[in-house]
């Protein structure tokens, strides 16, 4: 689910784009790779704009959900789904800096107009089979602002310089593997006689 919501902004970042006439390509990389001089990696994230997974954390709020879900007349047992936080680092790498201000801030000017992707109101293209598993789906886009620290920490794990970037929180992605661990019936009903045990017998 972590490539199909990417994937998804990515779309829909793009159809941004093109709706405004901005012709830019949008895919998502590795960044890191961006300053291999002379390699294909770094040939494909030139004069783009790249998204890039950040880190992934638990929704730690979510965490003490049931473990049971009930369907008709049994109780099937599962493992409690992941509820994931991810980051993405949407870095401009355009040959002219100009270009690469204008395009990171159009994107900025998209996601604050829309930070909201559900199943119901998001149109992308189903033709990916691994979105079979997208049919319902909700996350929610935060700006996130590290720190000057924290950002030249996060580009020195990266390995480069610097490109002109902004990072997005994405909440909430849930992870389930459709895997029962037990199934038990349920109790729909209960018989028999009440006695009262201070009656005389």
């Amino acid at each position: 689910m972590i490539y199909e919501s990417l994937e998804i902004l990515k779309e829909q970042l793009v159809g941004y784009f093109n709706a405004i006439k901005l012709n830019r390509t949008v895919e998502l990389q590795n960044i890191a790779l961006w300053e291999q001089g002379g390699s294909e990696t770094s040939t494909n994230t030139s004069n783009k704009l790249i998204v890039t997974l950040l880190r992934v954390e638990e929704e730690p709020t979510l965490k003490n959900g049931p473990f049971y879900k009930v369907t008709e007349s049994k109780a099937v047992y599962q493992n409690r789904p992941i509820n994931l936080n991810i980051y993405i680092l949407i870095a401009a790498n355009f040959d002219n800096y100009d270009t690469s201000l204008i395009t990171l801030s159009k994107a900025i000017e998209f996601f604050q107009g829309r930070n909201v992707f559900t199943s119901l109101d998001t149109v992308y293209t189903r033709d990916n089979v691994s979105f079979d598993i997208s049919n319902d789906f909700k996350f929610i886009l935060d700006l996130y602002s590290p720190t000057f620290e924290e950002l030249n920490n996060i580009w020195g794990t990266l390995g480069g310089r610097q490109l002109p970037s902004v990072i997005y929180r994405l909440q909430l992605i849930t992870i389930e593997r459709d895997k029962k661990q037990a199934e038990t019936g349920v109790i729909t009903r209960i018989g028999g006689t009440l006695k009262d045990y201070n009656a005389p017998t």
